[in-house]
């Protein structure tokens, strides 16, 4: 299983945008959403995304509140800002560019 530093430059950061994109959540939250939506094969640790959730949130795409978890524990809770949201579409639009490029290469290069 290939942890989060193995991911394309950027990838992380859109995993976490379009983790956050349907209900604000804590970190921890993120990491299983990821994990669980990726069948098992992305696993990101705490030494990766929480550096992430910085960057994002000093770039304004994410915010963050004090909360209270399931579990009754204080979390930090990320949602998506105005901007944000717009920068997921952005990074959606760009990653399904380079995926297809990329499936063209590979295309190419079995015949």
């Amino acid at each position: 299983m290939p942890p989060s530093s193995d991911l394309l430059q950027g990838t992380l950061d859109l995993l976490v945008l379009k983790s956050l994109a349907l209900e604000p959540m804590h970190g921890w939250g993120i990491a299983q959403r990821i994990q669980q939506v990726s069948q098992n094969v992305l696993q990101i640790g705490q030494g990766s995304l929480y550096p992430a959730l910085h960057r994002l949130e000093y770039k304004g795409w994410i915010e963050a509140e004090w909360g209270e978890s399931e579990n009754n524990r204080r979390a930090k809770f990320y949602s998506l800002t105005k901007a944000g949201r717009k920068q997921l579409a952005t990074e959606l639009e760009n990653w399904d560019r380079l995926t297809s490029a990329i499936a063209l290469v590979l295309k190419g290069a079995q015949g």
